[in-house]
């Protein structure tokens, strides 16, 4: 991937070495060569930053748990054998770092009010200790009804849903520290990821179901009500090219992702069956999206509950322009994929324009009432 951002000095003064005794067994990175930990990089949008960021010439450290080996290298990366629940874990693989990604959330939403703020808060220390800028993959969730149907950045944290809360408190508690001086912050808010590497998401497993041919297309929203997603790879390059430039930006600087807007809520799906058609020769249908498999899986599925509270997104306009980004990344600065290939590539990664097998399978969210809520089971967000 280029790299548009700002050359780096072979040593970062702000990140004198430290000792072996202070690090988990590692080989040493080149001096030329910034260090970035990613938390996070087994998921879709840490890995694609992950990715990104070693493509654009970082040494790129991730925390893995159940790595057999304190550490190994494998596809360019460092990993590194840690639990982002475990402060100590993070710590020690933030040494030299001069910024960490955190894109680390608990699977499937479950947790989350017991595990999302102790994670950030092992990320704040580490940060503190090393004067490092701390990286937030933002959402849509911190804005309610009062923010307008395009919310800017400044614009008021009231979501009515509790996830939403927790996302406006990580976001607090950054402000806060970036405040007091003791690192910088970068958020990026983003829409609904999709893309490779995206496969908990709401394309994947709401709109069609990853590794099977696409007989049907789930459509989740209302017909001319708008809809705002993120292709991972442009959120990525994005990333990175933000990372590139942290120290023109201000202690706490937030940007908006514009990425893929569905003006009036059927572009996406309406692209998803042009491809499968152009792509296999099978033109699928498309079906209203089983909110009431959801709503009925709610009471007994807490992931279910939590969509339950997200259906707003589907029910109202929700567009974050990315006018600041633009004017921080210059004409040109940020990537956006064309809607065609976008959606090509997720379902070629996803495997669902290989050959129709010769059995039938049963696909899609809610193909039978018997099977909806389970499926549903698995759907987020951020896709970590």
């Amino acid at each position: 991937m280029t790299d548009l951002g700002l050359p780096h000095s072979p040593v970062d003064p702000a990140h004198p070495p430290v000792s072996k005794d202070a690090r988990p067994a590692q080989a040493s990175p080149s001096a030329s060569k910034p260090s970035v930990l990613v938390l996070g990089a087994t998921g879709g949008v840490g890995g694609a930053v992950a990715r990104a960021l070693r493509d654009a010439g970082w040494h790129v450290k991730a925390l893995r748990r159940g790595l057999q080996t304190p550490d190994a290298h494998q596809d360019g990366l460092h990993w590194i054998r840690g639990d982002a629940m475990h402060q100590e874990d993070v710590r020690l693989a933030a040494q030299g770092c001069s910024v960490i990604v955190h894109a680390v959330n608990p699977p499937g939403y479950r947790r989350w009010n017991e595990l999302v703020l102790p994670m950030l808060e092992s990320t704040l220390a580490a940060a503190a200790e090393q004067g490092a800028t701390v990286v937030l993959p933002g959402t849509v969730y911190n804005f309610g009804p009062d923010a307008g149907a395009h919310p800017t950045e400044s614009s008021p944290q009231r979501p009515l849903t509790r996830k939403g809360a927790i996302r406006v408190e990580m976001e607090r508690r950054l402000r806060a520290g970036a405040e007091r001086g003791d690192f910088k912050v970068i958020v990026l808010r983003a829409g609904d990821f999709f893309g490779p590497g995206a496969a908990n998401s709401w394309f994947s497993q709401g709109l069609l179901t990853g590794g099977q041919p696409v007989r049907r297309i789930w459509q989740p929203g209302t017909t001319g009500v708008g809809h705002q997603w993120a292709y991972l790879p442009d959120v990525a390059l994005t990333m990175t090219r933000l990372i590139e430039r942290r120290h023109q930006w201000p202690a706490f600087a937030s940007f908006h992702f514009e990425g893929h807007w569905d003006a009036d809520g059927t572009r996406m799906v309406n692209t998803v069956q042009q491809v499968v058609a152009r792509s296999t020769g099978r033109k699928p249908r498309i079906h209203r999206f089983p909110w009431w498999a959801v709503t009925a899986a709610s009471w007994f599925v807490p992931l279910c509950r939590e969509m339950s509270e997200m259906r707003y997104l589907w029910r109202a306009p929700l567009h974050m322009r990315g006018i600041r980004l633009v004017e921080a990344l210059g004409e040109g600065g940020v990537p956006h994929t064309p809607w065609d290939e976008a959606v090509t590539q997720t379902l070629s990664a996803l495997g669902c324009l290989a050959p129709e097998p010769s059995a039938a399978n049963v696909t899609g969210l809610g193909a039978a009432a018997g099977a909806a809520a389970p499926k549903a089971a698995t759907i987020a967000h951020d896709p970590h």
